[in-house]
């Protein structure tokens, strides 16, 4: 068993990154709203403040994704399906993948009731 873990730092691509989560049968994932290190500490912490130097215009959200999964190969078949509808992970600023292996899991998620 992986923890996928994905993070989207490019606006507007969250809708087809979950298009193709349900396209590889990934439908029990975790979406939470994130924060890079650098700029909550440049703008919640005085002591750091230096670090705006450098960050205007940069976005301050991003969107994680955690799922387990199965199959070792789900990051690359995602980003491979990202690319067919022109979202390219390796361009600056867009996002990341990555896959993590699960040495021990306890406890049991239960199905959302929709």
């Amino acid at each position: 068993m992986y923890l996928l873990v994905i993070i989207l730092t490019k606006e507007g691509i969250l809708e087809d990154v979950l298009s193709v989560l349900i396209e590889l049968g990934i439908t029990d994932a975790s979406i939470l709203d994130s924060q890079a290190l650098g700029r909550v500490l440049a703008y919640k912490v005085p002591i750091f403040a230096g670090l705006r130097f450098g960050m205007e215009g940069g976005r301050t959200y991003s969107k994680t994704i955690l799922a387990l999964v199965e199959d070792r190969e789900a990051d690359r078949k995602i980003a491979r399906l990202l690319k067919d509808v022109e979202i390219d992970l390796d361009k600056p600023g867009t996002g990341l993948i990555a896959t993590i292996k699960v040495e021990s899991l306890i406890g049991r998620l239960g199905e959302v009731e929709i």
